[in-house]
């Protein structure tokens, strides 16, 4: 089951956080939904990790690899006497894999930055249309069935 609790201004959102971590519940059950961009761990603090930038990073490197097997497989598929030259010169080769690996690093972002910020939503979260006119909500995770004596822990506005 999940809670949502609006409040208008940050202090009053704290104290409920505060309130709710003090009577027993864990920051992992607690998430804070806002529309302003507050620094990371203002209300909850999360110790989750990202692996954003590997994705971003095994996109590019991928994309490289792939751009160097597109000019090499073209090469090898098209012998063309080339007079003592390399088939596989260095300086075009750079570039297609640079421009591959840009490629499949910017799909690996967007890739990633969908999979960070949940979506596409494959379970259904709560939600206040207040929060997109500035006020913040925080939702508390209730696994299970206890614990729902607890939940006097702030005032909501």
């Amino acid at each position: 089951m999940e809670i949502l609790g609006i409040f208008r201004d940050i202090e009053s959102a704290a104290k409920a956080v505060a309130g709710l971590v003090r009577v027993g519940f864990t920051e992992d059950q607690i998430d804070s939904l806002t529309s302003v961009p507050y620094p990371e761990g203002a209300l909850v603090r999360t110790k989750q990790s990202s692996w954003f930038r590997w994705l971003a990073l095994t996109g590019g490197l991928s994309g490289a690899l792939a751009g160097f097997v597109l000019v090499a497989g073209t090469a090898s598929l098209y012998p063309v006497q080339t007079g003592d030259k390399p088939i596989i010169a260095i300086y075009p080769t750079a570039i297609i894999c640079f421009e591959v690996g840009m490629l499949f690093a910017i799909i690996g972002t967007m890739v990633g930055m969908f999979l960070e910020m949940g979506l596409p939503a494959l379970n259904k979260r709560v939600y206040d249309p207040a929060v997109a006119e500035g006020c913040i909500g925080i939702s508390l995770t209730i696994h299970g069935g206890g614990r729902c004596g607890a939940l006097h822990a702030g005032s909501s506005d």
